[in-house]
C-alpha cells in the first residue's frame, strides 16, 4: 500500500470513530472523506511548492537579481544556454588525510554508489573545487559530499543529514555547512558554497577554447602547459620530512658584487641623477654618474642627408631614401635579413649589407611590445611617443615603491624608462635638512623653492626622453591642482601624462612607512634622535594632509589600499594604448606581502654532463642526488609555509629535480622552459662553431639579441616570461621556481633590475638556489650551494 493511500485510509477511519456511528455510517461519508483528503493532500502539495518558490524569489533578491536578470536568463533559455555549476568545500583547520567527493543524481554519476564518486580538485590549500555544465534535461540534481581516504581501500565518510537538491540552478536548502562524523566519533566541517550560472553556447565554446589553447599536451612530450599536482604527500623513499633537520646557513655562498642591494639603500637614491643641478653645486658631496645618452634626437637627426628613420625604434640607418618615402625597418633578429618595406609599396625585400651598428638598433623589446610602439610611433601624436607617470599622494604611502618597482618592470620588458625623484633635486638644492615648516602651504618661499626643484626635475625628464627616452617616472606628492596644472602645462606637446596617485587607508601601515622613512631617508641621516625626526616628519605630513586634493583631472589611476596585500581597489579614468594598459595591468597585481622566492636551475641533466644544449634528457646521478638536497633544504626552508608552491618547466629534469619536494603543490609552465636552440638543439657549442661558423660568431657578438634559426633569442625568453613575473608578483606566498639557465638569468635580472644586455650573462650555476626575498623595504638576494 502506497505513503498517500495509507494516509488516506487512516483519516477515514479518525472520522468514522469521531462521528461515533457503526460501518453503516462511516461507508455512508466514506467517499467524500476521501475526497475531501484528497483536496487538502493537493494544496499541501500546491503550498509546498509556493513556499519553495518564495524561497528562491528571495534568495535571489539577497544576492541582486533583478527583472534584467531574469529576462536574461530567460533569453539564455531560448537560446539554449546550458547550467554551469560550481561547487565547492573549505576547511582551513584540516587535520586528516581526506579527499572530498561529490556523488548521487549528477552528470558524468548519475549514480548513487560512492565508489562512482566525483574527485573534487584542490583550488587552494583549504579549498576544493567541482566544476560541470548540466545537460538541458538534467537540471534537477541530487547529491551529496564525502570524503575518501587516500587510501581507495577504506571506508569513506558520507555528510550528516539529507541530499542536497538543486532545482534549475537554484539550492532549495541554504545549507553552508557538510558535517562529516569519522570513526573516532569527533564531527568535521567544511564550508559549502553552491554557484550556478546560465552560459550562452558561445561562452561555452570560448572557454573550451581557452582551456585547450593553455592545457591541452604538448604534440612532443604530451605533457600539459600547465599541470597542477596539489595533492600534499607525506613521507617519501629519500627520507625527506618537513621537521628534518638542516642547517642551511651552512650552504650561504657571498652573491655576485653586481647584485642588486635595495634592502639598504633608500629607494630614492637609486633614482635618476639630477643633471640641471650639477654645474654650481659648489662642495656638495652628492655623489652623482653619468647620465646615458643612447638615441640622438630624431627631430635633429632626420634632417641630415642619406637617412632613414626606423619607426619601430626611432634611430637611423645609413639607408638611402626610395622614392623619397620613409622605410619601415622589422628585425627579425642577429644573424637574420632584416625586411625592408617601402610605405608606397607591398613588396619586402631583403638586406645583407647593414652597417654593423644598426644591428644593435633593434628594440630591446620584442614580439608583441616592438609590434605596439611601432603603432604607437605611427598613429599616435608625437606627444604619444613619450609617456610621464606623474605620482601623487601623501608622503609614507608608498609612492616611491611603486615607481621603483613600475620602472623595474617597463625596464625589463625592453622600454627605456627613468625613475626622478623630486627629492633627491630638493636636497641638493636646498639640503637635506629642511624641517617641516619648509612644506607649509603658508610658507611662500618653501612653495616656491619646491615648486622649482619640480620643474627643473621635469625638466630633466623632458630632456631626456628628447633624447630617446619613453617613461619617465615623475616621483613627489604633487598634492594640490595647482602643481599638477603646472605640470600639465610643461608637459603640452611634449609627452603624455598619467597621473598615479596611492592613497592609504590603514594606519599600522602608514605608521610603519613612517618609521622606515626615518630610518633610510637621507633628510633625518643627520638627526640622532628618532623620536625628534619622527615628530618632525609628523609635523611635514600635516603640512601635506591640510592642502591635499585628490586627483579628478585627466587620465589617472587611482590605487587605494592596494600597499596592505589584501585586496583593494584600483579605479582608472581615460586610459587607453598598449603601454598604459600593460602598466594597469601589472599595478593590479603588485602588492608589499614580503615572501621568498627561491630560484634554482634543474639537477645536472645527462645532456649536461655531454655538453650538449637543450634536449630533454634526465638528470644525472650528480642531479638525483640534488634533487634529495633540495627536497630537505626546501622542507626545511618552508616548512612553516602550507600555501608555497613548486613551479617547474614541463621538461623533464626539471619536473625530476622537483620529484622528491614533498607536501607542496606543483604546477609546470611551458613559459619555463629552456631558450629554444631551433636547429642547434642537441649540439655541442664546439659542433655549432665547427658547422655552422656565421651562426656562432653573430651569437658571440650579441648573445642578447641573437635568435637561434628556428628558435628563441633572450629578449623572446623574456616575452614569454611576462605571465610568470606577473604571476609571481601576485602571489603572497613563496614560491620555488626550479627552471633552466637562460630563464633564470631573465627572471633574476628583473628582480635585481639589470640591464637588458647584462641577462646572458649572468651567473646562474648548477646546484645553487637563489633566494630572492621581496618585502616593504626593496628586494634582498641570498645563495645557497647545495653541491661543489
Amino acid at each position: 500500500m502506497t505513503r498517500t493511500a495509507m494516509h488516506i485510509q487512516g483519516n477515514v477511519k479518525k472520522h468514522v470513530e469521531k462521528a461515533g456511528g457503526g460501518v453503516q455510517e462511516g461507508e455512508e461519508h466514506s467517499d467524500s472523506v476521501i475526497q475531501r483528503e484528497r483536496r487538502e493532500e493537493r494544496g499541501e502539495r500546491r503550498e509546498e511548492r509556493r513556499e519553495r518558490r518564495e524561497k528562491r524569489e528571495k534568495r535571489e533578491m539577497g544576492t541582486g537579481a533583478s527583472k534584467d536578470a531574469e529576462e536574461e536568463r530567460d533569453r539564455l533559455d531560448q537560446a539554449g544556454g546550458q547550467l554551469y555549476v560550481s561547487l565547492k568545500m573549505e576547511n582551513r583547520k584540516l587535520t586528516v588525510d581526506l579527499v572530498p567527493h561529490v556523488y548521487g543524481s549528477l552528470p558524468l554519476v548519475g549514480s548513487w554508489d560512492p565508489s562512482k564518486a566525483l574527485f573534487m580538485e584542490r583550488e587552494s590549500v583549504s579549498m576544493w573545487e567541482l566544476s560541470f555544465v548540466v545537460p538541458p534535461n538534467h537540471e534537477t540534481l541530487d547529491f551529496k559530499f564525502l570524503l575518501k581516504p587516500k587510501d581507495s581501500n577504506a571506508p569513506c565518510f558520507v555528510e550528516e543529514g539529507p541530499s542536497r537538491l538543486l532545482v534549475g540552478g537554484a539550492l532549495q536548502e541554504d545549507a553552508r555547512l557538510a558535517l562529516f562524523r569519522l570513526d573516532s566519533g569527533d564531527i568535521l566541517e567544511y564550508q559549502v558554497f553552491v554557484k550556478a550560472d546560465r552560459v550562452s553556447p558561445f561562452d561555452l565554446a570560448a572557454s573550451w577554447r581557452a582551456y585547450q589553447d593553455n592545457f591541452r599536451p604538448s604534440s612532443v612530450r604530451w605533457i600539459p602547459d600547465v599541470s597542477i599536482n596539489s595533492a600534499p604527500q607525506t613521507g617519501g623513499e629519500n627520507g625527506c620530512s618537513v621537521g628534518l633537520e638542516l642547517d642551511i646557513e651552512h650552504y650561504v655562498v657571498p652573491t655576485p658584487a653586481t647584485a642588486a642591494n635595495s634592502a639598504h639603500v633608500y629607494a630614492a637614491n637609486m633614482t635618476e641623477n639630477p643633471r640641471s643641478l650639477i654645474s654650481g653645486s659648489g662642495s656638495s658631496s652628492y655623489p652623482f654618474k653619468e647620465m646615458e645618452v643612447i638615441v640622438p634626437d630624431p627631430s635633429k637627426m632626420f634632417q641630415s642627408p642619406g637617412m632613414v628613420e626606423s619607426k619601430s625604434v626611432g634611430t637611423f640607418s645609413p639607408l638611402q631614401k626610395q622614392e623619397s618615402q620613409r622605410g619601415l625597418f622589422v628585425d627579425r633578429g642577429v644573424g637574420s635579413p632584416r625586411l625592408l618595406k617601402s610605405s608606397s609599396s607591398n613588396i619586402f625585400s631583403t638586406d645583407h649589407n647593414l652597417d654593423s651598428d644598426t644591428k644593435n638598433s633593434m628594440p630591446a623589446a620584442a614580439g608583441a611590445v616592438a609590434a605596439a610602439a611601432v603603432a604607437d610611433q605611427m598613429l599616435g601624436p608625437k606627444e604619444d611617443r613619450h609617456l610621464a607617470i606623474i605620482l601623487v599622494g601623501l608622503p609614507a604611502r608608498g609612492k616611491t615603491f611603486t615607481a621603483a618597482k613600475l620602472t623595474r618592470y617597463l625596464r625589463w620588458l625592453g622600454h627605456n624608462t627613468k625613475h626622478f625623484n623630486v627629492g633627491k633635486y630638493r636636497r641638493l638644492k636646498h639640503g637635506a635638512n629642511q624641517s617641516a615648516d619648509f612644506f607649509r602651504a603658508d610658507n611662500p618661499e618653501g612653495v616656491e623653492a619646491r615648486n622649482e626643484v619640480a620643474a627643473l626635475a621635469f625638466e630633466d625628464m623632458i630632456s631626456w626622453m628628447q633624447e630617446g627616452g619613453q617613461v619617465g617616472i615623475f616621483d613627489a606628492t604633487n598634492s594640490s591642482k595647482e602643481r599638477r596644472n603646472m605640470l600639465m602645462k610643461l608637459a603640452e606637446g611634449r609627452c603624455k601624462i598619467i597621473f598615479l596617485e596611492t592613497i592609504c587607508n590603514d594606519v599600522n601601515i602608514i605608521e610603519r612607512n613612517v618609521r622606515l622613512k626615518i630610518q633610510q631617508s637621507p633628510d633625518y641621516a643627520e638627526e640622532p634622535d628618532f623620536e625628534a625626526g619622527l615628530q618632525d616628519f609628523k609635523n611635514r605630513l600635516e603640512n601635506y594632509e591640510k592642502v591635499y586634493e585628490t586627483v579628478n583631472e585627466g587620465s589617472y589611476i587611482k590605487m587605494i589600499d592596494m600597499v596592505s596585500g589584501h585586496g583593494g581597489q584600483i579605479q582608472v579614468n581615460n586610459i587607453s594604448g598598449y603601454l598604459p594598459g600593460r602598466i594597469v595591468f601589472f599595478l593590479v597585481n603588485t602588492h608589499l606581502t614580503p615572501r621568498p622566492i627561491l630560484l634554482t636551475r634543474h639537477g645536472e641533466s645527462q645532456d649536461n654532463v655531454r655538453g650538449r644544449i637543450g634536449g630533454d634528457t634526465a638528470i644525472s646521478e650528480a642531479g638525483e642526488l640534488y634533487a634529495k638536497k633540495l627536497a630537505k633544504f626546501v622542507g626545511k626552508r618552508l616548512k612553516s609555509e602550507r600555501a608555497a608552491s613548486i613551479w617547474t618547466s614541463t621538461l623533464q629534469r626539471t619536473i625530476l629535480t622537483a620529484s622528491p619536494i614533498v607536501g607542496f603543490p606543483k604546477i609546470q609552465w611551458r613559459a619555463l622552459d629552456e631558450i629554444n636552440a631551433g636547429v642547434c638543439d642537441g649540439m655541442t657549442y664546439a659542433e655549432i662553431k665547427k658547422n655552422m661558423p656565421e651562426e656562432y660568431e653573430s651569437r658571440k657578438k650579441d648573445k642578447l639579441r641573437y635568435r637561434y634559426p628556428r628558435g628563441e633569442s633572450y629578449l623572446d625568453v623574456i616575452q614569454r616570461l611576462e605571465p610568470v613575473i606577473i604571476e609571481l608578483e601576485r602571489q603572497r606566498a613563496p614560491v620555488v621556481v626550479i627552471s633552466h639557465q637562460a630563464v633564470l638569468r631573465a627572471l633574476y635580472a628583473y628582480f635585481a633590475d639589470r640591464p637588458l644586455n647584462e641577462i646572458p650573462h649572468i651567473e646562474v650555476p648548477l646546484h645553487t638556489i637563489i633566494e630572492i626575498q621581496m618585502g616593504v623595504t626593496g628586494v634582498q638576494e641570498k645563495r645557497y650551494k647545495l653541491m661543489d
